[in-house]
């Protein structure tokens, strides 16, 4: 039994999430994200279709050796019996059966025109096939859930039909009869209306799952629960196909917060933000940093009218605190900022203004002049921090000075490219000149500019480049461009991101890693000249 058997909340990341373009999970994946959502506090994970694939086939072997889950139930995926068939002799019922779950979930046609042109059979023989399935999975001990498939679309073209397949189901003892917008085409005024009719119409406990073609998954469930669903599926994140499923997150915030549902074990809630970028770093799709609750944008501030609010009381302008789902409220500085913003944003660097109104106003002047030139301080911390260091001390934090710098693309008679960098550094006093080679102009640069301070400063050697973004921004004097490149350096422990601007896509680099490895020192402890 879940934690809560009153409400569920139903994860199929796994299976249906795992169906969005460009989501590949390998078995080892799938391990990883299950224990994931079993830290969130999850009730039911839908670990995928057994026997119909052979991956999912193998994660239900190893999930029966492997997987300890403490808060879920492990639930296996599969269709009704073939027509025509005996429910025993069926062998993807079979898998279901011996896949160690405790807990099936069968997919049914709810729509009388997909069991006409896509099962190809009867009404009555799929009515049939929902009860034989449903009875025999039960008989061998297993809980069973019932996804009507396409049900909306089934009730506007058939009621009638629809409301059997639901009561067929809990009749056979289906425990959960899940209404399922297949086509993602409702909307939350007439989704409720339905639910509350299914409800009126029969004894059966219903659950919702919905997907996001209106962008209403998240506003259908809500409307569903409002109606009297107490199962609500979805995946976290919002995986899916298309535009994807309802977002558990999102969902389970919304009642936890708003509706002051309990859902999770305590304070489970507070883990969300840390598991849902755990679970995007699994599965490789960036995370959406507008995604509610806990997109890194979703407490985010820019104006500078909204600073100066926040500094009074953060609640002005936020419609919750972060801290409840493990998020932070973020302050950006840009070409907007107010004296708040700085202030504020200073603070959450760890630098106190102390109040100084001519260098806060100094410093908010300069982010204007220099973001009217194409910089950009909102992704850019590391260069924002060395910038006020710089405003605070009068002059900017250096380890090194750049002298020269010449870099050269060959392509050789073997059709291999040859890329070099020499750059000339002043540091401690000494002139260095050193060489690099690399994938790439900015990458030699890099692995030049290293090789000759990595001597005087030996913390360099854990500091690692991990992003590179270029930007060609609109035209300036004429025809001419403005390249700005962001650069998102790492010592292991912690990213930091820094930013060039120029008409040259190497020098914008140069001055963006500059940034970057002059505040990678200032971390390791060394104190600038």
């Amino acid at each position: 039994m879940p934690v809560n058997d009153s409400f569920h909340i139903y994860d199929t990341t796994l299976r249906d999430g795992a169906q969005q373009e460009g989501l590949n999970l390998s078995v080892h994946d799938k391990l990883n994200i299950a224990r994931h959502l079993d830290e969130l506090g999850v009730g039911f994970i839908e670990g995928g279709w057994p026997g119909a694939n052979p991956k999912d086939t193998e994660f239900f072997a190893l999930a029966k050796k492997e997987l300890k889950l403490k808060n879920a139930t492990f639930v296996a995926f599969g269709a009704t019996r073939r027509p025509n068939a005996k429910a025993a002799d069926d062998v993807l019922l079979g898998a279901l059966r011996d896949s160690g779950a405790p807990a099936v979930t069968l997919v049914a046609k709810a729509f009388d025109r997909h069991v006409d042109l896509a099962l190809k059979t009867t009404l009555d023989e799929n009515l049939a096939m929902i009860r034989d399935s449903v009875t025999h999975l039960r008989e061998e001990g297993q809980r069973v859930f019932l996804d009507a498939e396409h049900f909306f679309d089934g009730y506007r073209h058939n009621r009638a039909y629809a409301l059997e397949v639901v009561r067929v189901a809990a009749e056979a003892g289906a425990d959960v009869i899940a209404l399922c917008d297949t086509n993602g085409g409702m909307l939350p005024d007439e989704l409720s209306q339905v639910v509350h009719d299914v409800l009126t119409a029969s004894s059966a406990r219903l659950g919702i799952h919905c997907h996001n073609d209106t962008g209403c998954a998240v506003a259908n469930s809500m409307a569903a629960i409002a109606a009297g669903a107490t199962h609500v599926q979805g995946t976290l994140n919002g995986y899916g196909e298309r535009t994807g499923n309802a977002d558990l997150v999102t969902i389970i915030a919304n009642l936890e917060l708003k509706k002051k549902q309990l859902v999770l074990p305590k304070n489970a809630l507070q883990e969300a933000f840390r598991i849902s970028h755990a679970v995007a770093e699994v599965t490789n799709v960036a995370p959406s940093a507008r995604q509610p609750y806990v997109g890194v944008s979703a407490f985010a501030h820019k104006a500078g009218l909204h600073a100066s609010a926040i500094k009074v009381d953060p609640s002005l302008y936020q419609h919750e605190d972060p801290a409840s789902v493990g998020n932070d409220m973020r302050m950006l500085v840009s070409d907007m900022a107010g004296r708040a913003s700085i202030e504020l944003k200073s603070q959450e660097l760890g630098v106190d203004l102390g109040g100084d109104k001519e260098l806060i106003g100094r410093i908010v002047d300069r982010v204007k002049e220099m973001e009217s030139r194409g910089f950009t301080f909102e992704a850019a911390d590391a260069s924002f921090e060395l910038l006020v260091h710089e405003e605070i001390s009068g002059k900017r934090p250096s380890f090194f000075t750049i002298n020269h710098w010449v870099t050269s693309v060959e392509r050789a008679t073997d059709q291999t490219i040859i890329t070099k960098a020499e750059v000339t550094v002043t540091a401690m006093g000494q002139e260095i000149t050193c060489n690099g080679l690399g994938n790439g102009p900015v990458n030699a640069f890099d692995n030049a500019l290293r090789t000759g301070l990595i001597k005087l400063y030996p913390e360099l050697e854990v500091l690692e480049l991990t992003d590179y973004k270029v930007r060609i921004l609109e035209g300036r004097l004429g025809t001419g461009a403005v390249t700005r490149v962001l650069v998102e350096t790492s010592d292991g422990k912690r990213e930091w991101n820094t930013v060039g601007v120029h008409e040259n896509v190497i020098a914008a680099s140069a001055m963006a890693l500059e940034d970057a490895l002059t505040f990678g020192l200032m971390r390791q402890g060394r104190k600038p000249a």
